[in-house]
């Protein structure tokens, strides 16, 4: 550190002997960082400097255009001008120079592209620019005038900038020195306001706003300014305000017009400032509300014939669009600023002091006269557009007078009552008319947020007692008229806001699903089961969510699970039809949901409830019946463990496997050997889900779970089970890796066998345990088996064997396997389900299986066995993050290109094609995989143009041709001999009967043609 006479020893060097704006910008940008640094830190010390250290620094940073000089450059401005107010002499002269360097820069006006290495963002420089112009008021003579001047600019962005400076500005410089510009301003708001451009959306769409009005950024900036100035000068601008002649000339004007259609938009957008000038006059004090409500209230009531003597009257009872808009739209606009005066007031402010105040007294004798015409709006509103500008207003109104806080103005408890049963009554009733039913429910949800927020009592109960019992009964309603996702939305809307009513529609939730499960179960009521579907699906999408954001997710959620396992315990027999299998879906994912969320304590209770139900389903053998035993293998081997699930089997078994899936890994799991036993034998049956809890089981259990049972014998348990025994896990052929077919059981249960198995290496490939090299191995054993009878490709032509067509769905399961193992799935082995995840997983994979691939590709003779190698290898190129696909894109491109040429002669293969597309396409983004790419064009180019014409699926044509396109960028010596080719070929896809096709061709041909243009060098 320095002291103060060194300080000023360094800036009278600082100014004598450097040209600052002679430096390069690194060196003006260090010099601004030290003059900064000792006007911030040494401001005694530079004070002495006088007319020198004013000069100096104009001189220094006169003409600068770097944004980050330009940054230090006004917060130098800033401190000087600081420094120069505390002072006595100099400073009045030189206020004017200083800011003659600044005016310059005013609007900020930003040049620099995104692609410039720039950190500084036009914000930060219009904010620093206001902090320095508001730093002093010796700047206001300057600023204010220049300012109001800007505010006539055609530039919108100078508007914006302008205001939002005017208001930073008026607050600094206090109320003395702004009082000589109020009329001025007021005159330059009333343009800024009433003449903004304003954009327009139809009043059908959600309601935002009553004229369908959205503030233009130069409107929001305006309102702002007026309620600075108002808060600041309040008797003296809200006089030039009131007394406007245009504003009270526009307001007489309101008895001209009546009917919303017949105003013009020019009318609407003067209707729609005014109302806005006027609300932020209310909400500027207590004070202006009192002016505003006696110069135009009263006004406005008369226009909708409103009588403080008669207040019950019934008021325009046939509401033939006699009623006036305008008058209407303001009464709303006036009384939400009143709400906001009030909500927002000090707390030291009494209630009694507020309800003294003349704008209240006014407001509340003619209360109930306006509820009477917004009830009266909407009992006559209509399906018809043209109402919704009137039914906006009218439930806007009802929803601000029920959210009056009750200690300062509150509706009585009758009106407020009333209030509540209209809008219930438009939610259980209205549903037809959109608009209307839309705001009647947001108008709710705000109500009891209000509720909840300022605890009234007495509103409560009125709330629950009317509008959640009402609204809450609808998910047990019969009646079907309306729809039921109107239903849920209204329930889970308003049940959202608040956990005690959150808590009721869970429990009539639970009530409905429950009844309704019976129902369906005995009578198999098709209707009843598409209704139950959509509230498990919003169970589990909305409740569950919701309560585990809020809190108190584990007891819902243990409370639904184990309901539904004792329904399931309850029904001996299901009697389902077509809609069987979309409810068993969305009670799967309630229940994967409901567990997911659960605590380990919470989903070993579950677990023990599932698995007694479990034990009570017909295919639960006898207790020799045990995993790995000579009976259980016997029967496994003759087909004979089951007939096929029943109905209620597959209900118990898919909702068990989903409760193994959601569990924990920290979760205790008794008789583990059970459970292998359960799962096993139903995924025999093709059941997927017990294949994805076998994967989740291995995938989280603990590598020592009890003193009798560990991981590794769980594995080894379930690979010696004899229904894998026969495909021979982890063991290599007498050929070195082949299966002798001839020991295959040719049943359809082997390829379920497969799946599982598949599911079971995914659970052990994510973990990242070694016993996947006995799956991975047992899988290339099948693809690569000796049992071809020829080179026929499989499932070309008519299977006069039923043996060998076993063989082949055996084989393919095989090579879907990969697909199993390599992609993300949503319904199990996720982070969401609480799976065991290693870092890197499918890259360490890849790697591993390539060379396997690579050499199993190269010893094959089959185009059968190539096929199946292929499709596997398809699934695991495709399913790698491109980053180490690339790596080996030398060794992959090759067999890719194979690929195409093999799996395109096949129409089951098109989406496996499409995903090896994606992966090209991939490879060609990458500088490392163009240059692999470039090293094979003319084969990958022969194999996209055979794509071109591929007729099975748009999209691949589609990408054929933008990879064709992106090869064009590749060096000319390799693909220009190719050119007359994809000429060809794009010309061809010029009459594809795609559109989107016929555009990617023109592009790739204009590519390709631009080729011969080019100097080409050899």
């Amino acid at each position: 550190m320095i002291n103060k006479s060194q300080a000023k020893a360094v800036a009278e060097s600082y100014l004598q002997h450097l040209q600052v704006q002679s430096l390069g910008q690194q060196d003006r940008k260090l010099c601004l960082q030290i003059l900064e640094c000792l006007l911030d830190r040494y401001r005694d010390a530079l004070l002495s400097l006088g007319d020198d250290l004013v000069y100096g620094i104009c001189e220094a940073i006169d003409g600068e255009k770097d944004p980050q000089c330009l940054m230090l450059i006004f917060h130098i401005v800033e401190l000087l001008a600081q420094l120069l107010s505390e002072a006595s002499g100099p400073s009045t002269n030189f206020a004017g120079d200083l800011f003659d360097v600044l005016e310059c820069y005013f609007p900020i006006h930003f040049t620099h592209s995104k692609s410039d290495d720039v950190d500084v963002k036009k914000g930060e420089l219009s904010r620093a620019l206001m902090l320095a112009f508001a730093s002093t008021p010796l700047f206001e003579p300057s600023v204010i005038p220049l300012l109001l001047d800007k505010l006539s600019s055609s530039l919108p962005s100078a508007k914006v900038e302008s205001l939002k400076y005017l208001s930073y500005c008026t607050l600094k410089y206090g109320a003395d020195r702004m009082e000589k510009y109020t009329e001025s301003l007021w005159s330059a708001l009333k343009d800024a306001i009433f003449t903004c451009p304003l954009s327009t959306v139809s009043v059908d769409s959600d309601p935002v706003d009553g004229l369908g009005f959205h503030e233009s950024e130069i409107m929001t900036q305006a309102l702002e300014l007026l309620q600075v100035l108002v808060r600041q000068h309040n008797a003296s601008f809200l006089s030039l305000i009131l007394g406007d002649g245009d504003i009270s000339s526009f307001l007489n004007s309101l008895f001209q017009f009546n009917d919303f259609n017949s105003l013009s938009t020019q009318y609407k957008q003067r209707l729609h400032a005014v109302g806005h000038v006027l609300s932020v006059c209310i909400k500027a004090s207590g004070s202006s509300c009192n002016k505003v409500f006696e110069s135009f209230f009263p006004q406005l009531v008369d226009a909708l014939r409103l009588s403080v003597e008669d207040p019950h009257k019934t008021v325009h009872p046939a509401l033939d669009a006699n009623l006036n808009f305008g008058a209407l739209y303001l009464c709303v606009e006036l009384l939400a600023a009143c709400r906001q005066l009030v909500v927002s007031s000090d707390k030291g402010t009494s209630a009694p002091d507020i309800s003294r105040d003349s704008w209240c007294q006014i407001l509340h004798s003619f209360c109930t006269s306006l509820c009477n015409v917004f009830f009266c709006l909407i009992r006559a509103s209509s399906i018809e557009s043209t109402w919704n500008a009137y039914v906006y207003a009218a439930v806007k109104g009802l929803e601000i007078l029920a959210t009056f806080p009750g200690s300062f103005m509150s509706v009585s408890k009758l009106v407020f009552e009333n209030i509540l049963l209209t809008l219930t009554s438009v939610i259980v009733s209205d549903f037809n008319k959109k608009f209307l039913w839309k705001a009647a429910l947001k108008a709710l949800v705000e109500i009891s947020l209000f509720v909840n927020k300022y605890h009234e009592d007495e509103k409560a109960a009125s709330f629950n007692n009317i509008v959640r019992q009402k609204i809450v009964s609808l998910i047990s309603s019969d009646d079907l008229n309306m729809p039921q996702s109107l239903k849920l939305e209204a329930i889970f809307d308003i049940g959202m806001t608040g956990k005690s009513f959150m808590h009721s529609v869970v429990s009539e939730l639970e009530k409905t699903i429950s009844a309704s499960l019976s129902e369906i179960f005995v009578h198999g009521d098709q209707q009843l089961a598409g209704l139950t579907a959509g509230l498990l699906e919003c169970y589990s999408s909305k409740v569950l969510p919701w309560f585990h954001f809020n809190g108190g997710t584990d007891e819902v959620s243990l409370n639904f699970a184990v309901n539904i396992f004792a329904k399931m315990e309850s029904s001996t027999s299901l009697s389902l039809g077509a809609k069987g299998k979309e409810l068993l879906g969305a009670t799967i994912a309630a229940v994967k949901q409901a567990v997911t969320g659960c605590s380990v304590e919470s989903q070993e209770k579950v677990l023990q409830k599932a698995i007694a139900v479990m034990q009570t389903s017909s295919f639960f053998l006898s207790k020799d019946l045990i995993l790995g035993t000579d009976l259980f293998n016997k029967k496994t081997q003759l087909g004979q463990i089951s007939e096929g699930l029943s109905s209620r089997d597959e209900w118990i078994t898919s909702l068990f496997a989903s409760v193994v899936i959601a569990l924990r890994p920290q979760a205790q799991i008794p008789n583990i050997r059970l459970l292998l036993q359960l799962l096993s034998m139903t995924l025999l049956e093709g059941h997927i889900p017990s294949a994805q809890a076998l994967g989740s089981l291995v995938n989280k259990l603990p590598l020592n779970m009890s003193e009798d049972c560990s991981l590794e014998e769980v594995i080894d348990t379930l690979f010696k089970n004899v229904m894998w025994r026969n495909i021979s896990i982890g063991k290599e052929g007498n050929d070195g890796g082949a299966v002798d077919m001839g020991n295959l059981s040719l049943s359809s249960l082997n390829s379920h066998a497969v799946v599982g198995l598949a599911w079971i290496g995914k659970g052990l490939l994510m973990r990242g345990h070694e016993k996947l090299k006995d799956v991975t191995m047992t899988f290339l054993s099948l693809l690569v088996a000796n049992g071809d009878q020829g080179n026929s490709l499989p499932f070309n032509g008519q299977m006069k064997d039923p043996a060998e067509h076993r063989v082949l769905c055996l084989r393919k399961s095989a090579a879907d396997a990969f697909h199993i193992l390599m992609s993300d799935s949503d319904a199990c082995l996720s982070r969401n389900y609480h799976a065991i995840i290693r870092p890197l997983y499918k890259q360490r994979f890849f790697n591993i299986m390539m060379p396997m691939f690579l050499s199993a590709i190269v010893k094959c003779d089959s185009s059968t066995t190539r096929c199946f190698l292929y499709q596997a290898f398809a699934h695991l190129v495709s399913e790698t993050p491109l980053a180490a696909v690339v790596g080996d894109a030398k060794k992959v491109l090759p067999v890719l290109t194979d690929c195409f040429l093999l799996l395109s002669k096949d129409i089951s293969h098109k989406d496996i094609i499409y995903s090896l597309l994606m992966v090209l396409s991939g490879i060609l983004t990458d500088k490392t995989g163009q240059e692999a790419i470039a090293e094979n064009a003319p084969m990958v180019i022969r194999r996209l143009i055979e794509l071109t014409s591929y007729s099975y699926l748009m999209a691949i044509r589609e990408t054929a041709i933008q990879c064709l396109g992106a090869m064009s960028e590749l060096p000319h010596v390799r693909i220009y001999p190719m050119r007359t080719q994809v000429l060809q070929a794009v010309t061809k896809a010029l009459d594809d009967p795609k559109r989107v096709v016929r555009l990617e061709a023109v592009k790739c041909r204009l590519a390709w043609a631009s080729i011969a243009s080019r100097s080409i060098h050899f």
